[in-house]
């Protein structure tokens, strides 16, 4: 049994993301992994840092205190979210600025150019919806927010990436797209742990 958290990293309620992420909640579920889940579009915070200083940041309002919490609490991280602009949706992006936090998710040290990652351990799946064809993202794009996603943010802080699976496109896709897309999160919840 794994200790699973997911979040559903789109801004709206009721996007293809939520069923994506429910999805993939079910499946682990039955497999006997206990999860934990939330939803950007339900959680209540500033996503501004504010501050140029990493030890003087705002205090964290409860929703981030909680999911602060689940993070720690996980061994595996899913983040479902949409690309938005090549890049996350601003919510989420102010969720990682606000709740990864030096000291708690990683931890300057003197004569060191990188950070100890203090989030070692645990492991990460990514999957994001696009509009975007899975070719045009790699070949015409580089895939910039993969390499952002898993070395910037989740590598960073010592989460392990186990895969980033693109989900596209969601314009113009049918009811039978959107059915196989669902099976395919599901299956990748079976080989979670």
């Amino acid at each position: 049994m794994t200790r699973i958290l997911i979040l559903d990293g789109h801004p709206a309620k009721g996007s293809f993301c939520s069923a994506l992420a429910a999805q993939y909640a079910r499946q682990a579920g039955q497999a006997g992994h206990e999860v934990r889940s939330w939803h950007l579009s339900d959680m209540d915070f500033n996503p501004d840092y504010g501050t140029s200083d990493f030890d003087g940041g705002p205090q964290l309002e409860p929703d981030l205190e909680s999911i602060w919490h689940d993070i720690v609490w996980c061994e595996h991280i899913v983040l479902v979210h949409p690309l938005w602009w090549g890049g996350h949706p601003a919510k989420l992006k102010g969720l990682f600025d606000r709740v990864l936090l030096s000291g708690k998710a990683f931890k300057y040290v003197a004569g060191k150019s990188i950070p100890e990652k203090l989030l070692t351990g645990r492991s990460a799946q990514v999957l994001v919806t696009a509009d975007t064809p899975g070719w045009i993202f790699r070949w015409i794009y580089g895939s910039g927010i993969r390499k952002q996603t898993e070395k910037q943010i989740l590598a960073f802080c010592g989460f392990k990436p186990k895969g980033y699976h693109v989900f596209s496109p969601i314009h113009g896709s049918d009811g039978a797209d959107r059915e196989k897309m669902l099976t395919r999160a599901g299956q990748l919840a079976l080989k979670a742990a």
